[in-house]
């Protein structure tokens, strides 16, 4: 579905920091069928946005130094009316700002916040940039999900920095905007390890199946094996070359 704006409280950017570009740029385009455009963005970065039909659906860079220790990894942003407010509101309900709001040149205005549990996301009042211009559909975001080890303390962070209601509970909860499901809550599995509180970002695929199958020959892997959801569908976290981690799943047409 072709995007032209995005509502505060919406997700609206996917992001992937890693220590290869070349090599995502090869993993992805290969996975997704992605093209990409590469631009400037300070003294030796390169910005990447990520292409479908010409319209961006996301975007990698090559990490520096700091900081120190940082694995590759998505990154979701949220679109808000004012970073510098949703800074504050967010110190205020308990969270780290990791990077106080900045201009991104003339394209917007963003910050980077660690929640109370300790996943981190990003805030972005978009100027000449709305973000993802294209969402929910093949190959595209369509879902960000926090997996957290306190899905209680969650709650009241969540619903209090951008007013997202709640649906469900027990195992899984959705965030809802205006009463439609966005994205998803769930306790970490003590199966998964000591996995940290993160947000996962699904792209929805056509074959789960043939992408999972597909990742892995493009020197990839899986972390969850592709796997039937109940009514919602089949779904798979995959993990790239350098590490980065983000879930595909494949609808359950009605």
């Amino acid at each position: 579905m072709d995007v032209t704006r995005h509502e505060p409280g919406s997700f609206s950017w996917a992001e992937l920091g890693t220590s290869d570009a070349e090599a995502a740029k090869r993993f992805y385009t290969g996975l997704f069928g992605w093209t990409f455009v590469d631009s400037p963005a300070g003294p030796g970065m390169i910005y990447t946005m990520l292409k479908k039909r010409g319209k961006s659906v996301g975007a990698l860079y090559k990490m520096g130094p700091e900081p120190k220790g940082a694995p590759p990894h998505w990154t979701t942003y949220v679109t808000v009316a004012s970073a510098d407010e949703s800074a504050r509101k967010a110190k205020g309900l308990g969270a780290r700002v990791l990077a106080e709001p900045f201009d991104v040149m003339d394209v917007g205005r963003m910050a980077t916040i660690q929640d109370p549990q300790g996943a981190v996301l990003c805030v972005w009042q978009p100027r000449k940039n709305i973000g993802a211009e294209v969402l929910n559909e093949p190959n595209a975001m369509c879902w960000c999900e926090l997996d957290t080890n306190d899905t209680k303390g969650a709650v009241p962070f969540y619903t209090g920095l951008f007013g997202w209601g709640t649906k469900g509970g027990g195992e899984y909860t959705e965030w809802q905007r205006n009463g439609v499901s966005i994205g998803g809550l769930m306790k970490i599995p003590k199966e998964w390890g000591p996995v940290p509180p993160s947000w996962l970002i699904y792209f929805e695929v056509e074959d789960c199946n043939r992408t999972a199958a597909r990742a892995k020959e493009l020197g990839g892997g899986t972390v969850v094996d592709p796997t039937d959801v109940g009514e919602v569908g089949r779904w798979a976290v995959v993990r790239d070359p350098q590490g980065a981690v983000f879930a595909v799943i494949q609808p359950k047409k009605r």
